[in-house]
């Protein structure tokens, strides 16, 4: 058994990803980041779905064509689709971000609408 908030290891300058679980379509990890943010210019472009929530932290998360940055806390989470271009402008310095990210395979299909009607429910 593994905790979700345990201390991470290894050097403060690097940005830690660590694999909890993997099965057919799905994968899941852990994600601690110290004031880490995506390089100039970098968009994540995956071909994956992707479900990611903050534990504990802060970060800011840049989705292409929107013209702010979206500001998570603790609890807060969001669905990005494949494809959706997106990178993560910055994390909470001095402290750690711990993120819990779900992707799926998209099966060439895109994610729909959720219930909420939104695609991105702020």
């Amino acid at each position: 058994m593994k905790n979700l908030f345990r201390k991470a290891s290894g050097s403060a300058s690097e940005e830690l990803a660590e694999e909890l679980y993997r099965a057919a379509g799905c994968r899941i990890e852990r994600i601690v980041s110290r004031g880490h943010a995506s390089a100039p210019g970098f968009w994540y472009d995956q071909a994956e779905h992707e479900w990611v929530a903050v534990l504990t932290g802060r970060a800011g998360v840049r989705i292409e064509g929107e013209d702010s940055i979206r500001e998570l806390g603790p609890g807060d989470w969001l669905a990005i689709p494949a494809h959706v271009r997106h990178r993560v402008e910055w994390t909470e310095p001095g402290r750690e971000t711990v993120w819990l990210a779900i992707f799926s395979d998209s099966g060439g299909e895109r994610w729909g609408a959720p219930p909420s009607g939104e695609l991105f429910p702020r």
